[in-house]
C-alpha cells in the first residue's frame, strides 16, 4: 500500500498519530508553496498596476484632453490585463498551487474580458481624438493612420484577433466549437499581444519618452511570456524526454470508462500528488493536438501512472483505441486539490461518475485515522460506477467507511436530495468538522459545496476543482 510522505500532511502536523506517519515512502512530491498566499500575488499585481498609472501621470497624462487621456488609460489597462492574463495561463506551479486551477481560470476569464473591452475602447477613443473629436471623421482618420503611422496596421490586426477570441469565448459559440478548435483560436491572443507590443513600441508614449519606462514595459512582457514558454512548452518537453512515457495498457472499466496505464523511464523521479492531474497527449500524427486533462486514479508507485477517464467525445474514444507502446507527452502535474491543503484529521471523500479517479487515489494514499475517514460514492447504478471494487477493497483495508448512494434522483432509493446537508449529516454526523474533497459533475460539486456550507464547514476545508 502506498502511504503519504511527511510533506504531504505537513499542514496537519502533529495531529496525525505517529503510527499513521510511520513507514512513509520517499517518492518525490511537488512543492506546495504554502508560504505564498493569494493576497501576496494580487498585491504585486495591484502594485505594478499603480506603477503603470503613476508613470502615465509622470508623462503628463492628466494634462491631456479627456478623449486622449481616456484613450491612453484604456490602452494601459487593456495591455496590462492581457499580460497578467497570459501569466495566469502559464500554469506556473507557484500560481497553480496558490490560486488553484479554478482560481486561475476565473481570473483569466475576467482579465480577458477587461483586456478586450479596454483595448476596444482605446481604439475608438483614440481614433476620435485624432479626428479632433469628430465621430464622423473617425473612419477616414483611422485609414489615414493605418497608411501613415508605423505599427498602426499591426494594432488593427491585433484588435481584430482579440475580437475573434472574444467571440469564440462566448458561451453560445463554445457550445458549437470543438475544444481543439476553440483552443486553436485562443492561441491568437499571443499574436494579438505581439501586435500590441509592436504598436506600443512605435507609438506608445512610455516607449518614446522614457527609457526607464521602456525597460519596465519590456520587463512586463518578459515576465508574462517567460513562464508561459517555460511551463507550457519547455517543461512538458523536458518531462517527456526525461521519462519517455508510453502506454503500457488500456483497460475497460465500468460505465464506459477506461484506465490508461503509463510507464516510462525513471518514473520514481516523477513528482505528483494524488488529486493532481496531467494534460495527456498521444504523440501520433492525428492525436498530438488533443490535450486531455486526466487525474491520476492510483497513488504513484514509482513505476506506473494510472489515469481513469470516460469517453465523452471523439478525442477520448481515439485515445482509448491506442495500442501499447504509443508515446505520450505529459504536461503537469496541475491542481491544488491534494493532501498538502488538508486542515484536519478527519476526511470526507465524495465523488460521482468519473470524479472517482482522483478520489480513489486519495483514498489509497491519504493519512487515515480509523473512524475519521468516510467516502460517499454517487452513481445511477452499480454497473455505471467505475473502480467500485477497488474502492471497496481500499475501504476494507484502511478501515474507511464507504457509503454507496446509487439510484436516480427522486427515486425511493435516494430521494430528492441525495447529497443535501441532511443526508450528509445522517451518513457522517461530524462531516462539518472534516476536510471534504469532492470531484464529479459540476452540479454534484455545487450541491456538495452548498451542503457543506449549510452544515457550517469552513470554506478552506472544502476542496474541489473544475479542471476539465
Amino acid at each position: 500500500m502506498s502511504r503519504p510522505s511527511t510533506a504531504a500532511i505537513g499542514s496537519i502536523g502533529a495531529t496525525i498519530p505517529a503510527r499513521v506517519r510511520a513507514g512513509m515512502h520517499s517518492l518525490p512530491l511537488p512543492r506546495s508553496y504554502a508560504a505564498l498566499k493569494p493576497r501576496d500575488i494580487w498585491a504585486v499585481v495591484i502594485a505594478v498596476g499603480l506603477i503603470i498609472e503613476m508613470m502615465w501621470v509622470r508623462h503628463g497624462g492628466l494634462s491631456r484632453d479627456l478623449l486622449t487621456a481616456s484613450g491612453e488609460v484604456t490602452a494601459l489597462v487593456g495591455t496590462y490585463a492581457a499580460l497578467v492574463g497570459i501569466l495566469f495561463a502559464a500554469r506556473a506551479p507557484w500560481l497553480d498551487q496558490v490560486l488553484g486551477t479554478d482560481g486561475l481560470r476565473s481570473a483569466h476569464r475576467i482579465l480577458g474580458f477587461v483586456a478586450v473591452w479596454a483595448i476596444g475602447a482605446h481604439a475608438v477613443l483614440s481614433t476620435i481624438a485624432y479626428a479632433g473629436g469628430s465621430i464622423a471623421g473617425a473612419i477616414p482618420t483611422l485609414i489615414s493612420l493605418v497608411l501613415t503611422v508605423p505599427g498602426m496596421l499591426g494594432a488593427v490586426v491585433g484588435l481584430a484577433l482579440f475580437g475573434v477570441v472574444a467571440v469564440s469565448s462566448v458561451r453560445a459559440a463554445r457550445r458549437r466549437l470543438s475544444y481543439e478548435s476553440w483552443h486553436g483560436i485562443h492561441l491568437y491572443v499571443y499574436l494579438a499581444v505581439a501586435f500590441a507590443f509592436q504598436h506600443q513600441l512605435t507609438i506608445g508614449a512610455d516607449f518614446l519618452r522614457d527609457s526607464v519606462a521602456t525597460c519596465f514595459w519590456i520587463g512586463l512582457y518578459v515576465v508574462a511570456f517567460g513562464p508561459l514558454l517555460l511551463h507550457r512548452v519547455a517543461w512538458p518537453m523536458w518531462l517527456t524526454l526525461r521519462h519517455r512515457p508510453r502506454i503500457k495498457r488500456i483497460v475497460a472499466e465500468a460505465g464506459g470508462s477506461y484506465s490508461l496505464y503509463v510507464g516510462g523511464r525513471a518514473m520514481e523521479r516523477l513528482a505528483v500528488r494524488p488529486g493532481q492531474f496531467f494534460v495527456v497527449r498521444a504523440l501520433t500524427r492525428r492525436d498530438w493536438m488533443h490535450g486531455h486533462p486526466f487525474s491520476i486514479s492510483a497513488a504513484p508507485d514509482g513505476r506506473t501512472l494510472r489515469f481513469t477517464f470516460k469517453t465523452f467525445g471523439q478525442g477520448t474514444r481515439d485515445l482509448a483505441a491506442l495500442r501499447p507502446g504509443t508515446p505520450l507527452l505529459l504536461e503537469g502535474p496541475y491542481g491544488a486539490m491534494h493532501e498538502a491543503k488538508r486542515q484536519t484529521v478527519g476526511v470526507l471523500l465524495i465523488c460521482g461518475g468519473i470524479g472517482v479517479s482522483p478520489i480513489r487515489a486519495m483514498a489509497q494514499s491519504f493519512a487515515i485515522v480509523p473512524g475519521a475517514a468516510d467516502m460517499i460514492y454517487r452513481a445511477q447504478s452499480e454497473p455505471e460506477a467505475p473502480l467500485l471494487d477497488e474502492l471497496r477493497a481500499i475501504a476494507a483495508r484502511r478501515d474507511m467507511r464507504l457509503h454507496l448512494v446509487f439510484g436516480r434522483r427522486g427515486s425511493a432509493a435516494v430521494g430528492d436530495d441525495p447529497l443535501g446537508p441532511d443526508e450528509i449529516a445522517r451518513l457522517i454526523p461530524d462531516a462539518a468538522r472534516r476536510d471534504v474533497y469532492v470531484c464529479g459533475p459540476t452540479s454534484l460539486m455545487d450541491r456538495v459545496r452548498d451542503s457543506m456550507h449549510a452544515l457550517g464547514t469552513p470554506p478552506k476545508q472544502i476542496h474541489f476543482e473544475l479542471f476539465g
